[in-house]
């Protein structure tokens, strides 16, 4: 059914939630992995406008993504990585479409009302814009 599933990553403790699940799914029915990280911070936002070099932050997400690959793939998992620039819930949906993906998989943080308002819902956005089915994980501890 899921070939190829998008992995939407934080580079945070709510990644740790989410791998365990998506890299089950995964194994057993036989789908590659897109490890995706946006990264959306000032230099981010405008590093093809402005010709930036590379932010601290953006080297730090790509050494992540990688060590994160390494070891999906130690498992046997097909993994590929992309670090993307600009706006989340937009390239999400947008590099999910253009890779072909038949499911997005990210992690809920489970904001309420207010916390939604401020934070914003990257869940909420990607939903109302793709037609790519989302798995979502409760990224909050038991307990």
């Amino acid at each position: 059914m899921y070939k190829k599933i998008l992995v939407a990553l934080e580079n945070g403790d709510a990644d740790q939630r989410l791998l365990p699940h998506v890299s089950q799914l995964a194994q057993q029915v036989g789908a590659e992995l897109i490890l995706l990280h946006v990264a959306d911070g000032w230099a981010a936002r405008n590093f093809e406008q402005l010709k930036l070099a590379e932010s601290a932050e953006m080297k730090a997400d790509s050494e992540y993504l990688e060590s994160t690959a390494v070891s999906l793939r130690a498992t046997g998992l097909k993994v590929d990585t992309l670090l993307a620039l600009g706006n989340p819930p937009n390239e999400i949906v947008k590099i999910a479409a253009k890779s072909g993906c038949d499911l997005i998989a990210l992690a809920s943080h489970g904001h309420k009302l207010i916390g939604d308002i401020v934070h914003g819902s990257t869940i909420d956005k990607v939903r109302h814009n793709t037609t790519v089915p989302l798995l979502v994980i409760n990224a909050k501890k038991a307990g």
